[in-house]
């Protein structure tokens, strides 16, 4: 029997759980964003005999940009070529938004050490258009202290690609929109940073090793708030020369290197 290819529905969630439960030792988040991935729209699953085993989703962002994400294959079916067909649906959806002028271009961030989705990727026409280090943190490690919400302007986007978790957008003014309606801003000390909504990875938008020392206590205490023991930071890969202090600050790299572990390319349909 051949895998359909078909739009999410709300009677998936368990199947989406079990994959998210088997990816990552367990600390994948899709499960947490299915809701919120149904309500958005452009979230698909790959169903064999009944079963889901795999998943894509296309986000539209800010300037015409097809965001991918939450593209995975069921442990038990790895191997038998169904990334590749998720990866070439989600690209020929592409391909469709592009020529109804929804989209012009599209892009996704993975980790370095993904080599698959690396070389599926640079086989498609990808490139790579910025690197970031993703780096983790502990909240027993610091003294939680409480931050003040925060409203955002353009003065605070100093970087031309601006993350928020793992999305990334472009700097503009209808980024800054985006990222008001869909991040929650903080400050402390003077200093501002950029959360995803319920989740723990962080934007410092001043990355000074100062600014960095400073924020982290508010952002363990974000962290703790939402019932989580770690937290991540995402770091411009600029700050490579400054990485031996960033972890004498207490962050931590999930795997030895000293590169950019974040990788986010583009494909250009225009």
């Amino acid at each position: 029997m051949n895998p359909t290819m078909r739009e999410a529905k709300p009677e998936d969630k368990p199947f989406i759980e079990e994959i998210a439960k088997l990816t990552w030792g367990g600390g994948d988040y899709l499960a947490r964003v299915f809701d919120d991935w149904l309500k958005d729209g452009g979230f698909y699953v790959l169903e064999l005999e009944g079963k889901v085993i795999g998943t894509a989703k296309m986000t539209l962002l800010p300037g015409k940009v097809g965001w991918l994400e939450g593209l995975r294959v069921h442990p038990d079916y790895r191997g038998r070529g169904y990334g590749r067909l998720l990866h070439r649906f989600i690209l020929n959806l592409g391909k469709k938004l592009a020529e109804e002028g929804k989209i012009e271009t599209l892009e996704f961030a993975t980790y370095f050490l993904n080599r698959e989705s690396i070389a599926m990727a640079r086989k498609d026409g990808f490139s790579v258009i910025a690197k970031f280090f993703n780096l983790g943190a502990r909240v027993e490690d610091f003294q939680p202290e409480e931050p003040e919400p925060a409203e955002i302007g353009m003065e605070d986007l100093t970087l031309g690609i601006i993350p928020l978790g793992w999305k990334f957008v472009h700097r503009s003014g209808e980024a800054l929109r985006w990222l008001r309606g869909n991040g929650e801003a903080y400050e402390t000390g003077g200093f501002r940073f950029l959360a995803t909504k319920n989740g723990a990875t962080f934007t410092p938008l001043s990355t000074g090793l100062g600014c960095i020392r400073a924020v982290l206590p508010a952002m363990a205490w974000v962290a703790r708030e939402r019932d989580r023991e770690r937290f991540d930071l995402m770091l411009p890969g600029g700050m490579k020369p400054v990485l031996s202090g960033l972890k004498r600050l207490g962050l931590f790299l999930w795997d030895e290197t000293d590169e950019p572990n974040v990788l986010v390319f583009r494909k250009n349909l225009r």
